[in-house]
């Protein structure tokens, strides 16, 4: 059996350690990777919280020299738990052979428990950079003097790990690593935690002084210099250059990073980094994976299953009324809560946290007090508020509005009964502009904040479910839509253009430029909405349900492709 070493920053089967795929990721491909023959161990970095949670064993501790200075880390292990909430009462013996290793130390906590750090304008990822900069010089320290075990290869998550990869190439303490095949998996190439060389605590020369010199910089072997900025150093890219392989998570990604990102034109491709990624092409070293699903959990939500899709000419019966109206409330109550438990904290409540508020509550009485006719169609939308996924909703057409008014009055002169739901966390100038958007349109509710309950809720019980991005490495919120028979209406980029086939299991729209693209994404919805209720419509719903992007293909593909 071989055996490999997943580092990465985020494991969501642990408590409160995701925010994004990655997470999602580190939780399912152990299990997967152990059906198909190999021992994948997890390495990441304690946050300060999860050993006790866990009752972690400590396993050793290590002492490096960082930023001039004697770090001890301490390090923890627990077998890989079944769910997250799993408080390990028992210790794992020696024959279990899937280990999470924690590394703990102060400069890897934050005080509200958090794994990333926003950092300042003048200073970007200064604080993360500092912690992961740490972090991989401690993984790679107890590889070399064998804390962790033997491992064939070590798979690093993203450019919180990369610096492993560039202490293996580049430092001969770090010499006896190159004996371990690592694979390098980018899931954000947009984000590369760029910092300076020198001039700066959170720097290259700063963090390893033994190693890198300030008067030495133009003797630094190629790889470590951002392309693009001569003074920084770019642990993305290193990632990439002293790497054996590089795997991205979706094959349409795979070909668009080989290309210039030009956002002027609504296109992301290589973001710099494109040169070194074809080189890794043209060597078959860049391999492009699909992200798997979770299948084996039964919700026992039927509303969104081909079974259920009903078209408008047909007749419900008033209990299935009763029932859709049922699960309607449930969404709305579970919302209400949500919002309760965000703003009770706040000092003062905006004047669009206000309308939310009122909005559920509208819709709580509407529900309440409604018919036996079905629930109006519902729209949904989940995820991380980022340029990257909302900027086509708040991009302006001719008539002077954004996107996202021109949706929401179609919505309203198509599906009068109709309600979008829109729910993320994130950057505060967007969630601002969707908060003054959304609270002029009655049949719109912006749910700003993260609630895993009323996610879910979302998936089972939407209809159609917008995923924009203007770029998507692979995305996992059209996955668990279509999982749960929602088809889906998305820019046809990426992981997105790979999942979602057109007229087939959902909808794609695309276009050359900004412009067109939110032209071509309205043009599409009203489309949809055109057909919503319609023989083609069951169809499409049937297809999305039945949808399998699993993960024990996925193992398998790593085990084939990565690994041997």
């Amino acid at each position: 059996m071989n055996k490999v070493l997943l580092v990465a920053a985020e494991n969501d089967a642990l408590i409160k350690a995701k925010v994004g795929g990655m997470g999602d990721v580190i939780r399912d491909l152990p299990k997967a990777l152990s059906d198909c023959g190999i021992s994948a161990d997890v390495a990441m970095p304690e946050y300060g919280f999860l050993k006790d949670y866990y009752c972690a064993d400590k396993v050793t501790d290590i002492e490096v020299s960082f930023g001039g200075a004697m770090e001890k880390i301490s390090i923890y292990r627990i077998p890989r738990p079944e769910s997250k909430a799993q408080v390990c009462t028992a210790k794992g013996s020696s024959e279990q052979h899937s280990w999470v290793y924690l590394f703990a130390h102060p400069m890897f906590n934050q005080a509200d428990g958090s794994i990333y750090t926003q950092g300042s304008a003048d200073r970007p990822f200064a604080d993360d950079a500092d912690k992961f900069a740490l972090f991989c010089l401690a993984v790679a320290s107890a590889l070399v003097q064998g804390k962790l075990g033997h491992y064939d290869v070590m798979h690093l998550h993203d450019w919180h790990t990369a610096m492993i990869a560039m202490l293996r190439e580049c430092v001969d303490d770090f010499a006896s690593l190159k004996q371990i095949k690592c694979i390098y998996t980018i899931h954000n190439l947009a984000l590369q935690g760029i910092r300076p060389l020198t001039g700066d605590k959170s720097s290259l020369c700063h963090w390893y002084p033994q190693w890198f010199f300030a008067n030495q910089l133009d003797n630094l072997p190629n790889g470590i210099v951002d392309p693009r900025y001569p003074n920084c150093a770019n642990p993305m890219r290193m990632g990439i250059v002293f790497s054996n392989k590089v795997h991205v998570v979706s094959p349409t990604y795979a070909k668009e990073i080989l290309l210039a990102s030009h956002p002027e034109k609504g296109f992301y491709g290589g973001e710099g980094l494109e040169q070194d990624l074809q080189l890794k092409a043209t060597n078959q070293q860049l391999v492009g994976i699909i992200n798997g699903c979770d299948y084996t959990i039964d919700d026992n939500h039927t509303q969104n299953t081909a079974d259920s899709a009903r078209s408008e000419t047909q007749q419900v019966s008033k209990s299935q009324s009763e029932n859709l109206t049922f699960e309607r409330l449930d969404l709305l109550s579970t919302a209400q809560e949500a919002l309760i438990q965000w703003q009770k904290y706040k000092s003062v409540v905006s004047s669009t946290d206000f309308i939310a508020n009122i909005r559920v509550d509208q819709h709580i009485r509407r529900y309440t007090n409604i018919d036996s006719s079905y629930p109006g169609l519902l729209v949904t939308s989940v995820g991380r508020l980022t340029t990257q996924k909302v900027m086509l909703f708040l991009t302006k057409i001719a008539n002077g509005k954004t996107v996202l008014d021109q949706l929401l009055i179609n919505l309203k002169q198509q599906q009068p009964d109709a309600l979008f739901m829109l729910l993320g966390s994130g950057d505060e100038h967007l969630s601002n502009q969707l908060k003054t958007i959304c609270a002029q349109y009655a049949n719109s509710i912006f749910l700003n904040g993260y609630d895993e309950q009323l996610s879910q809720l979302l998936y089972q019980q939407g209809e159609l479910f917008l995923m924009p991005s203007s770029f998507e490495p692979c995305g996992i919120s059209q996955m668990l839509a279509m999982k749960h028979g929602q088809p889906c209406l998305v820019h046809g980029v990426g992981g997105l253009k790979d999942t979602v086939k057109h007229d087939e299991n959902g909808w794609v729209f695309n276009g050359d430029g900004i412009e067109m693209q939110a032209n071509n994404f309205i043009s599409q919805f009203n489309q949809c909405l055109q057909s919503y209720g319609t023989l083609p419509w069951q169809q499409i719903k049937q297809q999305a349900s039945m949808a399998r992007f699993d993960w024990k293909t996925v193992a398998q593909a790593y085990k084939e492709h990565l690994y041997n």
